[in-house]
């Protein structure tokens, strides 16, 4: 019997684990390791931060899905892999050897230059961290009957980050009583088009949260800019770009330029054709895109077809990513902004439209026993 391994319980591995719901594969041994029993899906997080959903609404529970496809579970980290003798290393279980193998355990934070930033910094990843740390910082914030806040990052998760803690802070304390600053870098929404960073913009300055175009640092005070200035903030959420696990570096897999797992069409890596890899763990050196998780959900379907056809000896089917996206960016209270290639509009509308895909996609895994 062939083992399969599934290392991390990512967005595209929720997909695989329906396929395995749906349909066993035969002669095929499956474990899942993951630290956590469910999956919090990210696109609705500034949702549930803004008050709109309870957190179950937002999470996937793994269990249910295990136990239909019958998939062994190890909650544990991975801390290590040796791709040439195929053995992944865990933090407390050992190590786990396969025959294939998916890797799914995403990216994270690179905040090294907040650490020293003396005021409480929450990181986005874990996600399961951060939920925890954002409920207890709310709590904090009520006590003091006020809040100044920071968020780092200027792409779409500080963007979405600022405007749900700005919104939900507001009716918490008053709009009097709330200051929230985005710390934008080199500017708002890197890669996207002027249309929606127009709209946000708008948005933003709608809302009275102050957009600084620099980098910060973490100091005493809080942050300091890179022109000498500081701003003081009572928490800081790290919405900064994403970096590799250290154990990739010595995994023998191939990486690509920004020490990510090198992929090529189909998700297999470019150095042992055994191992896939999806979401932000992954870079396609052959069709570069974002890290979001709109290409991790995308790549799912593929994802658990090529694993399929490699364990049962087929060449891996093709998959290219699409060229654009759409993006729904939620703006705090139940409206959102769409964007779709040079052409963006807000509204209520929009956040209908965002909350009927968000909660088709989770309605996928609510519907096997516990």
């Amino acid at each position: 019997m062939k083992h399969l391994v599934l290392a991390g319980g990512g967005h595209a591995h929720l997909h695989v684990l329906k396929s395995l719901a749906a349909a066993q594969w035969p002669g095929i041994e499956v474990t899942l390791i993951s630290p956590y029993p469910r999956q919090i899906y990210s696109g609705m997080v500034p949702g549930w931060m803004a008050g709109h959903y309870c957190l179950e609404q937002c999470a996937a529970a793994l269990d249910p899905l295990l136990k239909a496809g019958r998939v062994r579970f190890i909650q544990d980290s991975v801390t290590g892999l040796n791709a040439n003798r195929r053995i992944v290393h865990t933090m407390l279980s050992g190590d786990v050897t396969y025959d294939a193998l998916s890797l799914d355990t995403g990216a994270q934070v690179d905040a090294s230059g907040l650490t020293a930033a003396g005021a409480p910094l929450l990181a986005i990843r874990p996600l399961e961290s951060f939920v925890v740390d954002w409920v207890r910082q709310v709590d904090v914030f009520k006590k003091q009957g006020k809040a100044s806040l920071a968020v780092v990052g200027g792409g779409a998760a500080g963007v979405e980050l600022a405007l749900a803690a700005d919104y939900r802070l507001a009716l918490e304390l008053g709009n009097a009583n709330v200051q929230v600053t985005l710390i934008a870098g080199s500017g708002l929404l890197p890669g996207h088009g002027p249309s929606i960073v127009s709209q946000v913009t708008g948005t933003l300055a709608q809302r009275r949260i102050d957009v600084i175009r620099d980098y910060a640092s973490g100091c005493a005070q809080g942050l300091r800019l890179r022109d000498g200035n500081v701003i003081t903030a009572d928490c800081i959420i790290a919405a900064t770009g994403v970096s590799p696990s250290p154990w990739l570096a010595a995994s023998n897999l191939a990486l690509a330029e920004d020490g990510f797992v090198a992929v090529r069409d189909g998700q297999q890596s470019v150095s042992h054709p055994e191992v896939f890899a999806a979401g932000d763990i992954a870079s396609r050196i052959d069709a570069p895109h974002a890290k979001s998780g709109v290409y991790a959900v995308r790549a799912g379907p593929v994802l658990a077809s090529n694993l399929n056809r490699v364990l049962m000896g087929h060449a891996p089917m093709r998959y290219h990513p699409q060229k654009r996206s759409l993006y729904l960016l939620a703006t705090g209270p139940r409206e959102a902004i769409m964007s779709w290639g040079g052409f963006s509009a807000k509204g209520h509308w929009a956040w209908i439209w965002k909350d009927w895909i968000d909660r088709r996609f989770m309605s996928q895994y609510d519907r096997y026993p516990s």
